[in-house]
């Protein structure tokens, strides 16, 4: 399938591509991805098991990347050789980031003194390797600040994905340098509205673009698919609700959050 000559060029940083929805029709997922300019796409890395398939799929496929790491709701299943094994595919595959990792005291799926242990044992080994940090982090805020600016100082890049807190979480996390993910909950008139007056609050250089699929499909999306499923070929949709929330140009939120995340991953063209 060509490319839009309308598409602008667009890189989603966070969809879960491992995810078994994807299993029957990836290709056509990537297809239609890239017929509205979403060329690139970072597969997430939630566990063990989906980190190793995504970067699988980022071999198989260009345009690909992959991360890897323990997402909070599965921390409760982490070793040490699970970090070992993290560890090694980091040193044999192409992995542009470390996470997600994190902290969720929403679901609170894992125990929280387990999510931190091994929220900081992230933090430590992207310090000892060199990558950036995809983080997630949902009603921990307190926590979560605290434990990662204790590490700051040793870290690079580092992007809050799937940003939907309040003022003085974004102000705290762009005081440390931050970058910050926004996905469709934008386009939630329910629980997104908020994100409406703190998205002109982040920088152009700050911000980045992802759908999460196959989650969080954005809730204004017309027509909504049968199986409810989000795609990366959502992502101008959340760009376009983000574009408009900071009063700027499609183009210019493209070019930026493009740019922002080739500098980000450290991508190649």
């Amino acid at each position: 399938m060509q490319q839009s000559s309308t598409a602008r060029e667009l890189i989603d940083i966070g969809a879960n591509l491992t995810h078994e929805s994807f299993d029957a029709d990836l290709a056509q997922v990537l297809e239609r991805a890239h017929a509205v300019g979403v060329q690139r796409i970072v597969v997430t890395g939630a566990d063990e098991e989906h980190s190793a398939q995504a970067a699988q799929l980022a071999a198989a496929h260009s345009g690909l990347y992959s991360t890897c790491g323990v997402h909070p709701h599965h921390a409760k299943d982490c070793t040490a050789d699970t970090m070992q094994r993290l560890r090694a595919l980091i040193d044999t595959c192409p992995i542009v980031a470390v996470g997600e990792t994190g902290l969720d005291f929403y679901r609170d799926f894992s125990p929280r003194p387990v999510q931190e242990a091994w929220f900081v044992e992230h933090l430590q080994l992207a310090a000892e390797v060199g990558l950036p940090l995809f983080l997630h982090e949902r009603d921990a805020h307190a926590r979560f600040a605290a434990i990662l600016a204790e590490h700051r100082a040793a870290l690079g890049n580092v992007v809050v994905h799937c940003f939907t807190g309040d003022a003085a979480a974004l102000a705290r996390y762009l005081e440390m340098d931050c970058y910050i993910g926004i996905t469709g909950w934008i386009c939630d008139d329910r629980r997104g509205a908020h994100l409406l007056e703190l998205i002109p609050q982040i920088p152009d250089d700050r911000l980045m673009l992802e759908t999460d699929s196959p989650y969080l499909l954005p809730r204004d999306l017309k027509p909504k698919p049968r199986s409810r499923r989000n795609e990366p070929a959502n992502l101008p949709h959340v760009l376009d609700a983000v574009a408009r929330a900071r009063c700027q140009a499609l183009d210019h939120v493209a070019a930026c959050t493009t740019q922002n995340a080739e500098i980000f991953f450290r991508l190649t063209r």
